[in-house]
This record gives C-alpha cells, structure tokens and sequence, in this order.
C-alpha cells in the first residue's frame, strides 16, 4: 500500500465539518470509481504539534504508483461531477503541503536480505 499524505490548513473563515463531508463526498467518488483504496481524515488536536504541522493531515491509500497514476489521470479528464466535487472541497483549503509514503521496509526489501 502507498499512502498519499496531504498535510492541509483551511482557510480562516472555512468550517471544518462542511470541509469533512465535501472531503468525504469527493473521496468516495474516486473510492467508488476504483481510483483509490480509502483514506482517513485526523486533525490536530489540543494545537500540539510543530510549526510546520498543519491542522489536518489527510492520508489517502493506493495500491501502488499506477494506480495513483490513475487516479490523477481521471481527475485531469474529470466530468462534471467530478469537478463539482472537487471544488466544494477545495474551496476550504488555505494550504496544502503533499507527501508519497509506503511502508518500509518494504516486501521486496525484506525478501532481498532475507536472502543474504
């Protein structure tokens, strides 16, 4: 599994819970379509957390690279649901910072030393 991580900062006069369901609206949509595995919303909480932490952290869950290839793909060829959705939940959104994870070590990783 690869995990796209999206640390995200609202705009100040956005509304958390309109942001989590137009979040949950799109992400279901490509879920839906097959173009991602699920994902999970967190928010900070009790401001703990460094400078550089954002106030939500969004991490969305893929197969491998070809199909987060996909899933760009099919937003960049989007109809007009897609679109729609997309934009409601984007409006929220001040600032968003973006990272590729999998987890380590990895299978491949470990079948290769386990041969060693």
């Amino acid at each position: 599994m690869t995990i796209y991580h999206c640390m995200i900062d609202l705009k100040s006069d956005a509304r958390a819970l309109v942001f989590a369901m137009a979040l949950d609206a799109w992400l279901t949509l490509l879920r839906d379509a097959g173009r991602i595995e699920g994902w999970r919303l967190m928010r900070r909480k009790l401001n703990l957390g460094g400078d550089d932490c954002a106030d939500f952290l969004l991490e969305i869950e893929v197969r491998d690279l070809a199909q987060l290839d996909d899933a760009f793909r099919f937003l960049g060829r989007a109809d007009d649901q897609a679109t729609r959705l997309y934009d409601q939940m984007h409006q929220h959104i001040a600032r968003a910072d973006f990272g590729l994870y999998r987890p380590f070590p990895d299978p491949e990783r470990v079948e290769r030393l386990a041969l060693l």
